[in-house]
């Protein structure tokens, strides 16, 4: 299956009663969130349409096997290059080691290579970005204690190979001074990047254009904020234009039967508040296990913006990959 020949079977969105009873009302919700929005210090982001979490869900594919056997934490695309990665913890070693396993996929969900990562982090988020007929990835990296990175690193994709936190192919970044853990994840549309960084004790977000990013300039970002509170186990999070979106879920289990708990939120990066959500979803309900995990932006080769959510699915030692999105905007 080609790019533009991604099916369109629903899977379907919109608020579920028990959904939402189960996390105390997607009203109350909604006003804890906007309640706890920080406006940023600084804020320069043009204007521009966001995706409308209720609308449904498209499948791009299910129960596809990565390299490695555990779930996928993240994936990113590579616009220019129109390629697939997701990131996994190794199976079988201790996840504070931060030792990663990064699959590329084509968009039918065939692997077309690999690559691992020692002592980077937890596969939070990262970006992929394309420059001429490579790709290089920006990841969390130097692990700390809870095997989360401290810093971000940029490098080039190269299948097959393996990369310690000390090595030399990469080129390193601390965005944030005294923060003590950085991911980040990339706007492919407009050419930008969302660094989140913990300081002080709370999540914040800060946007920079690629150019500065790359260049080491953090001096001067776009928007700066603290993250509004948003309940739940995060899971991913991603940005298109001037709003961040973020995921939150766990997976199924006696205490969370299907449908789930997965709920999306839209914050303005202007402003520092939700605009909307928490929105239930039910993409891939059908999933067994079905634990959400990553959101990532593509626009296809047609022009169209999609916004990706990303699922663990299958029995332990034989997790897989599956990817949904959602292209309507407003």
């Amino acid at each position: 299956m080609t790019e533009e020949l991604m099916s369109g079977r629903a899977a379907a969105g919109g608020w579920s009663r028990r959904g939402a009873l189960r996390l105390g009302g997607g009203a109350a919700l909604a006003a804890l969130g906007l309640a706890a929005g920080v406006s940023p210090a600084s804020a320069a982001v043009p204007s521009g349409k966001r995706f409308d979490l209720t609308k449904p869900s498209y499948d791009l594919f299910r129960h596809k096997q990565l390299h490695d056997v555990t779930v996928q934490q993240s994936f990113s695309f590579d616009n220019v290059n129109r390629r697939l990665f997701v990131a996994q913890l190794r199976g079988g070693q201790d996840g504070k080691l931060g030792n990663l396993c990064i699959t590329r996929l084509d968009f039918s969900g065939n692997r077309l290579g690999w690559m691992h990562l020692n002592g980077f982090g937890h596969g939070v988020s990262f970006a992929a970005q394309g420059v001429g007929g490579d790709t290089y990835l920006w990841t969390e990296v130097e692990a700390n204690a809870n095997g989360y990175g401290k810093r971000l690193a940029r490098f080039r994709w190269s299948s097959g190979t393996t990369l310690s936190a000390s090595s030399s192919a990469l080129t390193k970044y601390t965005p944030v001074s005294g923060a003590t853990e950085h991911t980040c994840a990339i706007d492919p549309v407009n050419n930008r990047l969302l660094v989140r960084y913990h300081k002080d004790g709370a999540k914040h977000l800060a946007l920079y254009t690629m150019a500065a990013a790359q260049s080491g300039n953090f001096g001067s970002p776009l928007a700066q904020l603290r993250q509004p509170s948003i309940p739940g186990t995060m899971q991913g999070y991603t940005v298109y234009g001037p709003y961040a979106y973020f995921m939150v879920g766990n997976a199924y289990s006696a205490d969370n039967p299907s449908p789930g708990n997965t709920y999306l939120s839209t914050v303005d990066l202007n402003s520092g508040r939700i605009v909307q959500g928490p929105t239930f979803t039910k993409a891939g309900s059908t999933l067994t296990f079905r634990e959400p995990e990553g959101l990532a932006v593509y626009r296809t080769a047609a022009g169209e913006p999609r916004l990706f959510l990303g699922f663990a699915s299958g029995s332990a030692g034989d997790r897989r990959s599956n990817l949904f999105y959602k292209n309507a905007l407003i």
